[in-house]
Order: C-alpha cells, then sequence, then structure tokens
C-alpha cells in the first residue's frame, strides 16, 4: 500500500510531498492541473523507463520516492532473490539527472529497472484509459481469466516448457538446414578425403623423395666423380694421400731439430687420417648409387601424386596437405554429428510435446472451470453499473498448436441490450460501456489477488449521472480489500471516496507550478460543488455536494 509519496523537479513539480491513506481516496482538479502527473510520477518508482523530457530544471536531477507497505504480499522470496533487505515499510526511489542517466533504489540499495518493475507490478495496478482500449485485445482477455482463476504457478510451469520447447525447435530447424546444406556437399568433402587418406602422406616425404630421385637421376655422372675424388685422395700413382705421407716424413726428420715442428706433423698425420677414411665413405656411397630405371619410375609416380594434390589445394607441401585431411575430416564429422542431433533433438521435442500438451490440457480444464463463475458475477457487477440487460459471455476454444499462453483462444461477447445480438466487446461496445466493463472485470479479478493498490486514471470516461455514482460504489466496494486511487472528473465518484487531493496550478514569477493537497470536509464540499457547477459556485451545488458526501448541514 502506497503510504507516501515524494516528488522533487519532475515536470510541473518543483517540490511535492504527499501522503495517501488505505481505502478510497479521489484525486480531482481542473482540466491541466497536473492530475495524471501523480500517475508519471509513480510509474518511475515502478519501473519505467524515463529519459531529461521528465525533468523541470534541466540542470537539476529530478527525485521520486515512495513508501509503501508491503507486508502480507508474499514479497519476501523476490527481496531475498536480489539481495534486499526485507523491510516493512519499504522506500522506492528513482533518479534521473541532467545526463539522462537513471538510477534507482530500493531501501537504499541499488537495483536495477528489471527488479524495480518486478516489485513494482506487485504492489500498484495503474489503469489508464489505454488500458481499457486493450479491452479488446485477446491476449489481454485471457489474461483477465488467467488472473480470476489464480493459474499463475500452471502457467509459469507451461511458459517454461514453451521457451524450451521452442529453443529446441529452433536448434532443430537450424540443424535440419545446416545438415541438407551440408549434404549437398558431403559426397565431395567424402572424395577429397579418400583422395587424400589413399595418398598416405607422411610429412617428410616430398623432400626425401625430389633427392633420391635427384641422386639416381645421376647415377652415372656421381659414380663418375666419385670414383675420381677416390683415386686423387689415395688410389692413383701421385695420390694425395702417398704425398702426405712424404710431408710427414719430412717433417719429423726436421723435428729432431726442432720441437715446434711435432705439432704440424701431427696436423699431416691427421689430416691423412680424415683424407683416407673420406675415401672409404666415398667407395661406399658410390657403390649404393647405381641407376635404377623401375625406382626412378616409382618416385616420379609418387610426385606426380604429390604435386598434383598441391595444385589441385593450392598448397607447396605435404604438410599443408595433411592439415586440408584434417579440415575436411572435422567437416565430415560435423554433418556426422548434426544427424546425430538432428535425431537426438527430434527424441527431445516428442518428449517436451507430450509435457507441454499435458500442462495445457490443465490450463484449459483450469480456466474452463472458473468462465461461468465470471460471466455470473459479471452480470451481477453490470447490473449493478447500470447495465441490466447486458450480456456476457466468454467463447473458450481449443487452438491446434501451442502459444505462449497455452492452446486456449479467449474472446469476451458482449451485448448491452435485450435481445440484442452478443458480438466480440470491439464491434459492438461503447467508450462508456467499455468502461464499466473493464471496471466489473478489474473488481473481479483485484478481489481475488494479493495486490495492495490499484490506481484508476479517469476509467470513468465516457460515464454520467447515476452510472457514475454506481461505478464510485464498485470502487468503494473494491477499497474494503484494498488500497484505491482515482483520478476523476465526476463528483459522484469523488463523494464515495474516503479522502480527497486536489491537483491545482499556480504562477510562482515567471513559471507555472503544479502542486497537490489532501482537501478537509468544507474543502472537499466546495470542489465537488465545483465540479457540479458551471463558472460559479451555487449554494445549490453545495447542497449537492454535502448530499453526495453524506454530510449534513
Amino acid at each position: 500500500m502506497l503510504l507516501h509519496l515524494s516528488v522533487e523537479n519532475f515536470i510541473l513539480i518543483p517540490q511535492l510531498e504527499i501522503s495517501v491513506h488505505k481505502g478510497f481516496t479521489c484525486i480531482t482538479g481542473e482540466t491541466g492541473a497536473g492530475k495524471s502527473i501523480l500517475v508519471g510520477a509513480l510509474s518511475l518508482i515502478l519501473g519505467q523507463r524515463a529519459d531529461t523530457s521528465v525533468l523541470r530544471d534541466k540542470s537539476q536531477k529530478c527525485i521520486v520516492e515512495g513508501s509503501f507497505l508491503i507486508d502480507g504480499y508474499n514479497l519476501n522470496p523476490i527481496f531475498d532473490a536480489n539481495d534486499l533487505d526485507f523491510e516493512s515499510t519499504s522506500v522506492f526511489r528513482r533518479e534521473i539527472n541532467p545526463q539522462g542517466k537513471s538510477r534507482a533504489f530500493i531501501n537504499d540499495t541499488p537495483v536495477n529497472l528489471n527488479v524495480l518493475k518486478e516489485i513494482g507490478e506487485r504492489l500498484v495496478d495503474i489503469h489508464s484509459q489505454h488500458q481499457t482500449l486493450e479491452l479488446n485485445n485477446a491476449t489481454f482477455q485471457l489474461g483477465m481469466v488467467d488472473s480470476y482463476a489464480g493459474n499463475s504457478l500452471t502457467l509459469n510451469s507451461y511458459r517454461k516448457l514453451y521457451y524450451e520447447y521452442n529453443s529446441l525447435k529452433s536448434e532443430l530447424d537450424d540443424c535440419t538446414k545446416r545438415e541438407q546444406q551440408s549434404a549437398n556437399e558431403r559426397e565431395y568433402l567424402n572424395f577429397q578425403f579418400d583422395e587424400l587418406e589413399k595418398a598416405n602422406l607422411k610429412p617428410n616425404e616430398q623432400q626425401e623423395a625430389e633427392e633420391e630421385l635427384e641422386i639416381l637421376t645421376h647415377a652415372e655422372e656421381i659414380k663418375s666423380r666419385t670414383f675420381a675424388a677416390i683415386g686423387i685422395m689415395a688410389d692413383d700413382e701421385l695420390n694425395v694421400t702417398g704425398k702426405l705421407l712424404e710431408i710427414k716424413q719430412l717433417l719429423d726428420q726436421a723435428s729432431r731439430f726442432s720441437h715446434h715442428l711435432l705439432p704440424l706433423a701431427e696436423r699431416i698425420s691427421g689430416s691423412i687420417i680424415e683424407i683416407k677414411d673420406i675415401a672409404n665413405e666415398l667407395r661406399v656411397f658410390s657403390d649404393q648409387v647405381n641407376f635404377d630405371a623401375e625406382r626412378i619410375e616409382k618416385l616420379n609416380l609418387r610426385l606426380d601424386i604429390i604435386y598434383h594434390l598441391e595444385q589441385k589445394h593450392r598448397v607447396a607441401t605435404v604438410p599443408e596437405l595433411i592439415a586440408i585431411m584434417g579440415a575436411l575430416s572435422d567437416k565430415l564429422f560435423t554433418i556426422s554429428s548434426l544427424e546425430t542431433r538432428i535425431a537426438e533433438l527430434k527424441e527431445e521435442l516428442t518428449k517436451k510435446e507430450s509435457e507441454l500438451l499435458e500442462d495445457s490440457n490443465v490450463l484449459f480444464s483450469e480456466r474452463q472451470s472458473v468462465i461461468p463463475n465470471i460471466e455470473t458475477e459479471m452480470h451481477k457487477v453490470l447490473e449493478n453499473l447500470g447495465m441490466q440487460s447486458a450480456q456476457f459471455k466468454i467463447k473458450h476454444e481449443r487452438l491446434s498448436n501451442f502459444t505462449a499462453f497455452g492452446t486456449d483462444k479467449i474472446t469476451f461477447l458482449f451485448s448491452a441490450n435485450k435481445g440484442g445480438e452478443i458480438r466480440e466487446i470491439q464491434k459492438v461496445a461503447s467508450g462508456g460501456e467499455l468502461s464499466r466493463l473493464m471496471l466489473a472485470l478489474k473488481s473481479l479479478v483485484l478481489n481475488r489477488s494479493l495486490l495492495p493498490t490499484i490506481l484508476f486514471d479517469e476509467i470513468d470516461t465516457g460515464v454520467s449521472g447515476d452510472i457514475a455514482g454506481k461505478v464510485g460504489s464498485i470502487m468503494r466496494n473494491m477499497a474494503n480489500h484494498m488500497q484505491v486511487i482515482a483520478i476523476t472528473h465526476l463528483p459522484q465518484i469523488a463523494g464515495k471516496a474516503d479522502s480527497h487531493l486536489l491537483a491545482f496550478k499556480q504562477d510562482e514569477g515567471s513559471t507555472t507550478v503544479s502542486s497537490m493537497k489532501i482537501l478537509s470536509s468544507d474543502e472537499r464540499i466546495n470542489e465537488i460543488a465545483r465540479m457540479l457547477s458551471d463558472e460559479t459556485i451555487t449554494e445549490s451545488a453545495k447542497i449537492t455536494a454535502r448530499e453526495l458526501l453524506n454530510y449534513k448541514n
């Protein structure tokens, strides 16, 4: 329940402090006095988005703060879930700075707008003229039936399944499209992979094959040159090894006279050993090098395969071909896994669809069970609102597909006149009839809810005379169960209220400001008399005002 509202620098309001009592409170004032500014300010602390357009003074920030009595409305779990301190009287605050940045707080703890909105929707229902038009909307009609049925747990369970079902369906559609696209290239991918796999490629084989082919192709030239080199080093009559032996002997002889020559003689000895070793390795290598036409052909064939694959895949090395083969393997595995995933998704969807059908059947039954009660109670309330001949029916149909709200289609049917054709509300109800229908529905639904406060923003459009008094009586009866605030232009409704707030404008220097105050008994008489009068408040208007307020002379 709203206890107190504080507003600073909001549209036409520089500063406002207002307390709101339990029961039925009305707000009146001349056109343009700022009655609906209260709605805008309250909407801010209930999570509505805002920008710098709400700032009266563009250089200062706007602050709206509301105190709510929240005990007994099962809000503790939401506070706990968001790490908020639960207090019986909780303070909601919203700040909008000149740069347009918004901050929100609950009991001085910063919160985001989603949290503010989630809790705000459990505290206040703001009903505007725009919402009356929503009565023509099928989704809104279904929501009213759900609110009356109190089936939020079933609906939440169903919606959870529905969103999971849609998520699975979207994934299946995506996988199926990808699988169909992949199926077109699967054969080609398999061909490419098989071709590379059959090639049985080794990382270094191209270089080794090219080197071996070079040797075999020039085998005779290699043998002749290595043979000549061996001869020079060891086999010819004047070979290098023999000459080095002679040098070694000369140095050995000379070293008897100088020990400085011994190291040089030893180095010559080492050279002799090295040259002999080289000659031996050349003999072994030369013996192994033989022209082999069959081997040459085999190597050429192998290299042709490698060169062909490199050209085909536009690479230059075997390791790159091996990497391509790995990538092809991954693609083929993905296609194969898509088929597996599609099978899994179809199985999961079948199971989820069965669960959805079960929950939708429960929803259908819960809605069906309350429709006769709604129709009966609506007739009674509409009679109280002066519509004795009105007919109100709810058409309940089963859809063939799942929606976010189940498999139900709800249509409100109405006729204001006895014997009149009962048709969809949007086709037959006038503005005044829509207002009364909405009020009747709200009174049924909210009397069964835990909502602490409802604010009617000129719901009485198109209503006058005796009917206006009956609308006020409905609101007064609603106030036995919850706090009711009504912005009205009808004196008959204002007269039913327990307390009365007046919105007014006044000039302050070069600017106009809006404000609001609680009216005393005498002030209420004068205000209602003003609402009853044209330009001048007459004594007869005051007498009527007293009658509306049940005051004694």
